[in-house]
C-alpha cells in the first residue's frame, strides 16, 4: 500500500515512534553541530538505541555507539533506518535495506530528503516510509515539548509531564 507522502496523520508518525526501538542512522556525523549528531543525541536520550552508519568513521564511536560502514555490517536487527543523506542516495539505501533479514519496519528520510520511487519500492516490500520529516521534531511535537519554545505543535494536552532522566517529557500519545 502506498502512503501519501505529502501528509502523515499524527497516528501514523506516533505509531512508528512508539513501535521502533533500534534505529540505524545513515549519515551520522561526529561533528556536534551537524543535525545528525544532535538528532542522534536526542533519540538516545529518549530511550532509542541509535546505531550510526558512516563509512568514513567505521570502527570508531559516535556518542558511545559503534559506527558501521554499511547497514549490512550491523549485527542486530534494525527497526528503523533514519537517512541523513541527499535524495539521490535514497535508492541505494533502500536496496541495501531490502537485503537485510529481518527487514526494517521503517525507512525515514530527513528534512528535504525525498525519493518517491524508492519509497514505493520499500512500501511494496512492506516497509513503512516517512520522507522529509525529522523524528526528533516529530517526537517533540507529538509529546508537547516543542510547544515549550512557543512552536504550535497542533497538539493540546493537560497531561502532567513525566520526569525522566535527561529530559522532561510528556511521552508519545499511543495510537488508537
Amino acid at each position: 500500500m502506498s502512503t501519501n507522502h505529502d501528509y502523515y496523520p499524527d497516528e501514523y508518525i506516533s505509531g512508528i515512534l512508539s513501535s521502533v526501538k533500534t534505529i540505524a542512522m545513515v549519515g551520522a556525523s561526529t561533528n556536534e553541530v551537524r543535525p545528525s549528531f544532535f538528532v542522534m543525541k536526542y533519540l538516545i536520550a529518549k530511550g532509542y538505541r541509535v546505531i550510526p552508519v558512516n563509512p568514513g568513521q567505521a570502527g570508531k564511536e559516535i556518542l558511545g555507539q559503534m559506527v558501521y560502514a554499511r547497514l549490512a555490517d550491523i549485527p542486530d536487527p534494525i527497526d528503523m533506518i533514519d537517512v541523513f543523506r541527499a535524495s539521490d542516495a535514497v535508492p541505494a539505501i533502500v536496496d541495501e535495506a531490502l537485503a537485510l533479514r529481518p527487514l526494517p519496519k521503517v525507512i525515514w528520510t530527513q528534512l528535504t530528503v525525498r525519493h518517491d520511487e524508492a519509497a514505493h519500492k520499500a512500501e511494496a516490500a512492506g516497509i513503512q516510509v516517512v520522507m522529509n520529516r525529522c523524528p526528533k521534531i516529530e517526537y517533540a511535537r507529538l509529546c508537547g515539548e516543542i510547544g515549550w519554545s512557543g512552536v504550535n505543535s497542533r497538539v493540546l494536552s493537560a497531561k502532567k509531564p513525566q520526569m525522566r532522566q535527561g529530559f522532561q517529557s510528556f511521552g508519545l500519545r499511543q495510537p488508537k
